[in-house]
């Protein structure tokens, strides 16, 4: 089985949720993990700090560098990519997961907050990937890996959450572009998003607690990513994918009930996904409707 031994992952926003899961599974394979992200002192509201999940990639058998780092300030983001090959000897995958989440309508999008999401998920992804790149020229089998949706322009997408919509998106852009951008350089550059909404504290806190029992943990998106990672880097790139269905068809994961919060409770869809990426067979969701949908 392919393997992340020996390799160093610099993940954003990874003291939690899906970043720390997707550190914990590389952990496994014994990777060097930077986990960048901003916060140094516990919160009642999101649970986990970069020093917590650092302890918590340690334990899982891998080696752990964690960097309070907001990605919004290009000089905190220079110096934490910097620590990194410093301290690991290079830098062979780029992780953006770090993102601002707030669905809200026009009217109700204070510019802080529309300012907030496009500095964190657009150029964030941009900057971090940015300034990963000389590195990742001389990794062996280099990857960027965005946690971001497929390209789908519906209106329906747009129409509830705009301000939001159009920062996800802003991420998936960099990967069409970058991916053509790095094609000669061997860079892989995916984006990876889950088909379902995914049980974390972010989502509790802006979606709602009964929405957690009809997700998926973020065991899937961690195993998913893994096995992007772990594919050759000049074969697998500017793709837009999807968890259980990269899992399915690539791995040949057939059953994805230990992914569930709650079997008794309907799957509910994410955001973002298009009406032409069918799940896999057995795998039934239905629709998020969020107030004004």
């Amino acid at each position: 089985m392919a393997t992340l031994a020996g390799k160093t992952l610099f993940i954003t926003g990874g003291s939690r949720g899906i970043g720390l899961a997707i550190a914990l599974r590389a952990a496994r394979d014994g990777a060097n993990i930077a986990i960048a992200a901003k916060t140094s002192d516990p919160n009642p509201k999101l649970p986990g700090t970069v020093h917590t999940a650092a302890a918590e990639i340690e334990a899982a058998g891998g080696r752990a560098l964690p960097i309070v780092c907001d990605i919004r300030f290009e000089d905190q983001v220079v110096a934490a990519v910097e620590q990194t090959a410093a301290m690991f000897g290079g830098i062979d995958i780029c992780v953006n997961n770090a993102s601002a989440l707030s669905p809200t309508g026009t009217e109700a999008t204070d510019m802080k907050r529309f300012d907030l999401m496009h500095a964190i998920n657009t150029r964030g992804t941009f900057l971090t990937t940015k300034t990963c790149i000389p590195y990742l020229r001389k990794a062996q089998n280099p990857h960027v890996l965005v946690l971001s949706p497929p390209l789908d322009l519906q209106p329906k997408w747009f129409k509830n959450h705009v301000a939001y919509s159009i920062a996800k998106y802003g991420m998936s852009l960099c990967v069409l572009g970058m991916a053509e951008e790095f094609r000669k350089d061997g860079i892989a550059v995916n984006a990876l998003w889950p088909r379902t909404a995914i049980a974390t504290a972010a989502i509790e806190n802006v979606l709602g607690r009964e929405l957690i029992a009809m997700s998926r943990t973020p065991d899937i998106m961690a195993d998913a990513a893994h096995l992007i990672l772990t594919q050759p880097s000049r074969d697998l790139t500017g793709q837009f994918l999807i968890d259980d269905s990269v899992l399915y068809e690539k791995g040949g994961v057939t059953d994805f009930s230990p992914y569930r919060v709650d079997a008794s409770k309907p799957l509910v869809q994410d955001f973002f996904v298009p009406e032409d990426r069918p799940p896999p067979p057995g795998v039934k969701v239905i629709p998020m409707n969020l107030p004004g949908s």
